[in-house]
């Protein structure tokens, strides 16, 4: 992906998408691919992972990825407003169902997927807990800050995980039984995309999908993990067909 950096995106108009370069983060796949199956065209613009980028921060209010810049609207950090956003502008195809009862469900199934405490958020604490407890983190890091890292939060984050993971699977066979392949009704929604996004950290995708490094594929597979999760494999059957069908591979990041 062509990315520009920040000095050069904060003069430019339209849809600016701040994106952590070369990392696949489920966050920021999820955000492109709301705006790519909307084809709503954006500028990616260059966050790096590690750094302090402070001009980052002083344009948008923070210092991690992705965040969505329309104009000269506030800045659009969190998934919720991101999609928001991007329904707004394109109205077409519909990603928030128009049904109250169905989007009030779909934004509680984003929410166990992409919110606090939710499924990536959990994950993560599990990602950095071995490396917390060995004491080989930097720092300065502020992951420790940001996610409330203690190592009973890793312990109760590995179980939120077992026990979301069940819910989600429990969901789609509900669903596949109602002749449907969506989690909820009959077309494709948020939920499907956001899953199809943080399924990663279950299982990457293959290198010829998925073109990341070996280093990192070790620590987004769920099986690889201080204490491996086994799950249902309706799980990543969803992500591909989400994938194969609606927003197109391979993965550029």
């Amino acid at each position: 992906m062509e990315y520009v950096d920040v000095s050069d995106a904060i003069a430019l108009s339209g849809l600016r998408l701040v994106l952590t370069a070369g990392v696949p983060g489920p966050w920021g796949e999820a955000a492109k691919a709301i705006f790519q199956v909307k084809e709503i065209p954006f500028t990616p613009v260059r966050q790096t992972a590690g750094e302090q980028n402070r001009e980052l921060l002083e344009w948008t209010g923070q210092s991690g990825a992705p965040a969505a810049m329309y104009g000269d609207e506030r800045p659009r950090t969190g998934w919720a407003e991101i999609l928001l956003l991007a329904e707004r502008l394109s109205p077409e195809p519909r990603l928030i169902p128009a049904d109250a009862e169905e989007r009030s469900t779909m934004f509680g199934l984003c929410h166990e997927i992409c919110g606090e405490e939710g499924f990536g958020w959990s994950r993560r604490l599990m990602i950095f807990d071995p490396i917390l407890r060995a004491g080989t983190i930097d720092k300065s890091n502020p992951f420790p800050w940001k996610y409330g890292y203690s190592p009973a939060a890793a312990d109760a984050a590995a179980q939120r995980v077992v026990d979301l993971l069940a819910m989600f699977a429990a969901r789609l066979h509900r669903q596949q039984a109602n002749q449907s392949r969506f989690f909820i009704g009959a077309g494709l929604t948020a939920a499907d995309l956001y899953w199809a996004a943080f399924a990663s950290m279950l299982v990457p995708m293959p290198a010829p999908r998925c073109p990341m490094t070996d280093s990192m594929r070790d620590l987004y597979d769920i099986h690889a993990a201080a204490r491996p999760v086994e799950f249902d494999p309706i799980l990543l059957e969803h992500r591909d067909y989400v994938y194969d069908t609606f927003v197109g591979l391979p993965m550029d990041f």
